[in-house]
């Protein structure tokens, strides 16, 4: 364990109050700002993101939508600023902390476990948990871990019937089209349930038809899961359909925050992403 993540785990609830920039926010960050040498990539951005809402984030190219991503789940550190999580100040906690708990996240470029069947891949995110038993609980077959094992096969189940994979479960992950590759990292973030789910362009390289069945999966995902949403996606018609709020970047700042129709008509967002 790295002394990152032995200092999270002595202070993990040692909250400040909520931020007076946020009050209601589950995830937020405020004045945060990332240099790469003269370029600014993010610029004091302050957002926030409240429990329950599906909210997308749009902006054209070097917009800072990946860096605010990368910073949010613990992947960058920022030049300066705060993020706050449930309360908590996370600036310099692991992603392997984050990720722990609740705070998921999904890449622009595919990364399944190509050589594991789908149902492994949802079953190795819960391994971080154990299996129960110890060592002991390995070597003897121990009940505690045969309970343990049956839980996670279980909730592995559970996910794979709600992503729709339940056909697929017994193939390689390498062996499946884009569409249900996609659905299979959307199902492995979600199996050990999530606070915030951070997808980043999940619709990428996929059909029209793919696209929708994906945006019914992640209405599914937020109904059934009760998670915080949070989509960087460049399809602009599948952010206004899916989403109940958008936040727009252009040059690491926000310059506009709304409901799909407040974004829509904004003249600022037609001049600088939309027009």
């Amino acid at each position: 364990m790295s002394v990152v993540d032995s200092r999270d785990e002595r202070d993990a609830g040692q909250r400040p109050p909520p931020s007076p920039t946020h009050p209601e926010a589950l995830l937020s960050t405020t004045g945060l700002t990332v240099r790469f040498g003269g370029v600014v990539a993010l610029n004091r951005l302050q957002v926030a993101f409240r429990p329950g809402e599906v909210c997308g984030v749009i902006g054209p190219n070097g917009a800072g939508k990946t860096t605010l991503f990368d910073c949010l789940s613990g992947i960058r550190a920022p030049t300066q600023g705060t993020i706050t999580y449930d309360g908590l100040d996370i600036t310099g906690r692991s992603a392997t902390w984050r990720s722990r708990r609740g705070l998921r996240r999904t890449f622009q470029h595919q990364q399944t476990f190509g050589w594991l069947t789908a149902e492994d891949n949802l079953l190795v995110a819960l391994e971080w948990r154990g299996g129960g038993g110890g060592l002991a609980g390995d070597l003897l077959g121990l009940p505690s871990r045969r309970s343990r094992e049956r839980d996670r096969r279980r909730r592995a189940q559970e996910v794979i019937e709600l992503c729709g994979l339940s056909d697929v479960r017994r193939e390689l992950a390498a062996t499946l089209p884009i569409g249900r590759a996609r659905v299979l990292e959307l199902a492995r973030a979600v199996v050990d349930p999530p606070r915030v789910l951070l997808l980043d362009e999940p619709t990428s390289g996929l059909e029209d038809a793919e696209t929708e069945k994906l945006g019914r999966m992640l209405q599914r995902v937020r109904a059934e899961e009760g998670c915080t949403v949070v989509l960087v996606e460049h399809d602009v018609g599948f952010v206004m359909r899916q989403c109940d709020r958008i936040v727009v970047l252009n040059l690491g700042a926000v310059i506009a925050d709304g409901p799909p129709d407040q974004i829509r008509s904004d003249p600022v967002v037609g001049t600088a992403y939309l027009g």
